[in-house]
């Protein structure tokens, strides 16, 4: 069954331009990886009748998937499927796909396809304000593979689920939110989706929601970010989540990787403690691949203080150079101050100038302006490639004292003090952990892209601030702003 849906879902996407798949954000499913998400439910012995629920159903990849699994399950007499797609274009495509698996079925599969928008017809349901009559439709097992695609945040769908949306909200997050919201209680769902909502702000409330009405049993990663989609150029970082419905938090997690869709016959796997998974306020999803990466984590969860519970806060640069042409200046004249770069960090300290293009500004804006004073500068943006994500320099403003004011531009960070100047020992303590290996390790597991997030910076665990002061100390002693070095410091406050 699910080898004709397959040969026939790549007829279509032959013949359908891909901006047109785009405006649905329509990404089919491989066969591989369709068999690997059904094998991961847990199907009771005892249940002769089962409900899913396939979301967004494209051409039925899934759902097909999930009845061959159940053809191989003798206890399960009667499948219940209702699948929700509203694209005309492929409407018909699922219609005769899923006709195709009832009739070659061994199940008494009964079929329901809903033409509804997924999201704003359950709008009142999901927000309580049905009155519970009818009660909501709920589901044993719901799978899919929701469309990936950026919307306003007064669209409709974004409007329908307020308690879950921040800022510029994608659709993939409000289908999985919705998801779990129509399983059963003890019910399983698997989604595949990208990774970017395990961490940052933009994903707080959706967590929030996801990982106290539900838990998640199961990740899978895949190593490569363009071999998850088959006859698709998709450079996504995506993952596979099964999660159940239930307020119990169980012990473990299994964290499961392959490099790409077609050799789930080679996977490596861990299970690793939950709470180190999901993990602090904030519900942020630590993808672990290894016992190294447990160990990274488990030694930097000893810490119980953030940046700012010792008064102190990374920022993002303040000048957005090419919306600010006219002020930026090659060379130093009357009234100019340091406009800093990610250029000027270099070998662990920020030199200036570097004699590089407008590298210098002349304003009055106050949103453009910062004290002179000690900070810690950090790259937000570095190549895949490169062997570190964190990178950083010393700024210290005794090196500039002709300048009362100086500016950042908006692609590095910087760590200031948020009521007093940091002193130089804070600034070079500070320096030893952002340049250490393992913190370097620590935001790996923890984000995915190749841009250093002040949000999840500042609520990464940190020593406190006494601590930070005397590895300071040491490396300034030592005058050897190495990564070894820093290593061998920080080792004696982590263990």
């Amino acid at each position: 069954m699910l080898d004709y849906v397959i040969e026939r879902t790549n007829e279509y996407i032959d013949s359908m331009p891909k901006k047109d798949r785009k405006k649905y954000g329509q990404f089919f499913t491989s066969k591989e990886t369709a068999r690997f998400m059904a094998g991961l439910y847990n199907i009771p012995c005892d249940k002769s009748k089962v409900s899913i629920l396939d979301a967004g159903a494209g051409s039925g990849i899934l759902s097909c998937a999930l009845i061959e699994r159940l053809e191989h399950t003798a206890s399960v007499q009667a499948i219940e499927l209702t699948c929700y797609e509203n694209d005309d274009n492929i409407l018909g495509l699922l219609k005769e796909n899923l006709y195709i698996c009832q009739e070659n079925s061994q199940k008494d599969i009964q079929l329901r396809i809903v033409t509804d928008n997924y999201i704003t017809s359950q709008y009142l349901d999901f927000n309580h304000m049905s009155g519970g009559n009818p009660e909501p439709e709920k589901y044993d097992f719901v799978i899919g593979n929701p469309p990936y695609m950026k919307i306003p945040k007064n669209a409709p769908e974004a409007a329908a689920v307020p308690e879950i949306c921040y800022g510029a909200p994608n659709l993939y997050f409000i289908f999985a939110a919705m998801g779990l919201f129509n399983l059963k209680s003890n019910g399983e769902m698997v989604y595949i989706i990208p990774r970017s909502w395990t961490s940052g702000a933009y994903f707080a409330r959706f967590r929030q929601y996801f990982l106290t009405e539900g838990k998640l049993e199961h990740i899978h990663l895949f190593t490569s970010r363009n071999k998850v989609f088959d006859k698709e150029d998709v450079l996504q970082e995506t993952i596979i989540i099964k999660v159940k419905k239930t307020n119990q938090t169980p012990k473990e997690v299994t964290v499961t990787s392959s490099q790409s869709n077609s050799d789930f016959d080679h996977l490596t796997s861990l299970t690793a403690p939950y709470d180190l998974v999901v993990s602090g306020s904030d519900y942020y999803v630590y993808l672990v691949t290894d016992k190294k990466e447990v160990s990274v984590l488990e030694r930097l969860h000893r810490f119980d203080k953030t940046l700012p519970d010792i008064g102190l806060k990374m920022k993002t640069g303040l000048t957005v150079d090419f919306r600010n042409r006219e002020i930026l200046r090659d060379d130093d004249e009357e009234g100019a101050i340091p406009l800093f770069y990610s250029q000027h960090i270099k070998q662990g300290e920020v030199q200036f100038p570097i004699r590089k293009e407008h590298e210098y500004v002349v304003t009055d804006q106050k949103g453009l302006l910062q004290e002179n004073r000690n900070y810690l500068f950090v790259k937000r943006f570095t190549a895949k490639e490169e062997r570190r994500r964190l990178q950083c320099g010393v700024y210290l403003s005794k090196k500039y004292p002709q300048y009362t004011k100086i500016s950042t531009q908006n692609k590095i960070n910087f760590i200031d003090g948020l009521t007093t100047e940091m002193s130089e020992c804070l600034v070079y303590g500070l320096y030893v952990i952002f340049n250490s290996t393992l913190y370097d390790e620590y935001y790996r597991i923890l984000n995915g892209s190749t841009q250093v997030n002040s949000t999840e910076i500042n609520a990464m665990p940190v020593p406190d601030l006494e601590c930070i002061q005397e590895m300071g100390k040491k490396l300034m002693k030592s005058r050897n702003m190495s990564e070894d070095n820093c290593n061998m410091i920080l080792e004696g406050y982590c263990g």
